[in-house]
């Protein structure tokens, strides 16, 4: 397993809430946004077992809607325990983002 992929995997989670925060998705515009954005090694396999996690967190739920283009689509939408995790998450994502990238970007002289 590469170095990015462990990395990927202890966040990826909470970057599919955010999106899912932002704007109702379904299944596959949810990974073609993932890849627009650089993460093109997320899988589709990677995904669905997120999203299906996050349900039963009760973090997301799902609603099947009419599409234009076909079958009805699983469109996911955030709940309130989800916005709050999210918010606890950016908290402790910016707590250890902001030391780690002083680290590793720049010169520290360690006290």
């Amino acid at each position: 397993m590469s170095k990015r992929t462990q990395l990927l995997k202890g966040i990826m989670e909470d970057c599919i809430l955010k999106i899912i925060n932002d704007d109702v998705v379904y299944g596959y515009e949810l990974s073609e946004k993932l890849h627009k954005l650089g993460l093109d090694s997320v899988s589709e396999g990677t995904i669905y077992p997120i999203l299906l996690r996050l349900q039963r967190n009760n973090f997301i739920y799902s609603e099947k809607r009419e599409s234009e283009y076909g079958p009805k689509r699983k469109y996911y939408f955030i709940t309130d325990e989800g916005k709050a995790a999210l918010e606890l998450m950016i908290d402790e994502w910016e707590k250890i983002s902001d030391p780690i990238n002083i680290i590793l970007k720049e010169e520290t002289k360690y006290v």
